[in-house]
């Protein structure tokens, strides 16, 4: 048996499916979604046979940009790369996939994301400790196919900030491990303001400790097709996620969020809010929301939402929450979606107190845009998204 296959049946999170998918690599058993699988749990495995070829009768794979992703779905070798770079202080070492960070927090729950595990050579790890300042990793992509693996480890009791900054071409595909520590308060910041050929098929994975909190922010700009699925388990009670996302998709371009938060311990919380707007002809996105609470866990308090705003014809956003709940014992659990085109009332209304149109419609998107953007907390990262909203819309349709 293999090192990762014994990894893979230790892990205590393996349910009867996943752990009968990873004993006998049989990808024939019933799917999740499926018969013999609840609609929004995964199966878990880090051999890529596991998983079928992906197609749109999968309801993990549903809203794909599949096309344009198919190249990765036989995992060829690399024939690129994303170099990242961080300040020479910083608290972050290139490791190799046997350290024993690696493959802690995150399993794979889909065939890109277990290739992806395969085909990576080595693992960036970030190490945060006690109350750290802002830690900027830049990924910039050289073309081609590239793989990559981070680890972000805050420690107990610590605070920090995370940013994970991907810019240049590739076809990339990565998996994220985030552990939020006792106590600890961590901001994640993953950014994707890619050249408009990439290609970025990224799974992560968050465990969140007793009492800790987690802010994880998706801001996705540039890029070709871009796919973020990211997944928050409790590994104690009393932890806080707040999941937090925009998007500007432009003519063509595919943005597909597909959320998991599984709440498998008691007094534990967690909000989303996705904000996402489009403009142009084909301009696509996708918000799947799924959130499932355990029996075990009581007194859950959980909300998500999504808002889209269309700005010009031609462009189209699907908005899919999803909540199971498996215990009457919460203390609240809803969800919310809407999307809309822009509102021309709004534009007059400025512009009868003097405000020139341009600048109208700049105010009313920096506004759906703040309460997202104000989060970061990084006034850097924050004059630069404005300033990239700012551009975004110099090429909106009137």
């Amino acid at each position: 048996m293999t090192e990762l296959r014994q990894r893979e049946l230790n892990r205590s999170d393996l349910g009867e499916f996943d752990r009968a998918v990873a004993e006998t690599g049989d990808p024939e058993l019933p799917a999740r979604g499926t018969e013999g699988g609840k609609h929004l749990e995964r199966t878990f495995s880090f051999d890529p046979q596991a998983f079928p070829e992906p197609n749109s009768r999968q309801e993990i794979w549903r809203f794909a940009a599949l096309p344009r992703m198919r190249s990765l779905f036989s995992g060829p070798d690399a024939d690129g790369e994303v170099a990242y770079s961080w300040p020479a202080d910083a608290p972050v070492e290139v490791v190799s996939m046997d350290d024993a960070r690696v493959d802690a927090v995150h399993t794979p729950f889909d065939r890109v994301s277990a290739l992806a595990r395969q085909k990576a050579s080595e693992a960036v790890v970030v190490t945060v400790d006690g109350v750290a300042e802002p830690i900027t990793l830049a990924g910039k992509g050289s073309g081609g196919v590239a793989y990559g693996h981070v680890v972000i480890d805050a420690l107990p009791h610590s605070q920090g900030t995370v940013v994970l900054d991907h810019a240049g071409s590739a076809t990339y595909a990565d998996n994220v491990e985030i552990r939020v520590g006792d106590g600890a308060a961590l901001t994640v910041v993953t950014i994707q303001d890619w050249d408009d050929d990439a290609v970025h098929v990224s799974s992560a994975t968050a465990l969140v400790g007793r009492d800790a909190k987690l802010r994880h922010i998706n801001v996705s700009f540039g890029g070709n097709a871009l796919r973020l699925t990211p997944l928050v388990k409790f590994a104690g009670p009393g932890g806080d996620a707040e999941m937090l996302g925009l998007f500007f998709a432009d003519a063509g371009q595919h943005i597909d969020n597909r959320l998991l938060v599984d709440h498998s311990a008691p007094n534990c919380k967690s909000r989303v809010n996705y904000r996402g707007a489009l403009q142009g002809e084909g301009a696509r996105s996708v918000w799947t929301g799924d959130v499932i609470i355990r029996p075990e866990a009581i007194n859950t308090d959980t909300y998500e939402v999504n808002r889209n705003l269309l700005l010009t014809d031609g462009a189209r956003a699907d908005s899919v929450p999803n909540l199971e709940i498996l215990t009457g014992e919460v203390v609240g659990a809803g969800h919310a979606s809407a999307t809309g085109r822009f509102d021309d009332e709004q534009v007059f209304y400025l512009q009868a107190r003097g405000i020139p149109a341009d600048q109208a419609r700049r105010l009313i998107v920096r506004g759906f845009f703040a309460d997202v953007i104000e989060r970061i907390a990084v006034p850097e990262i924050v004059e630069r998204l404005l300033a990239t909203v700012d551009r975004e819309l110099e090429s909106t349709v009137a």
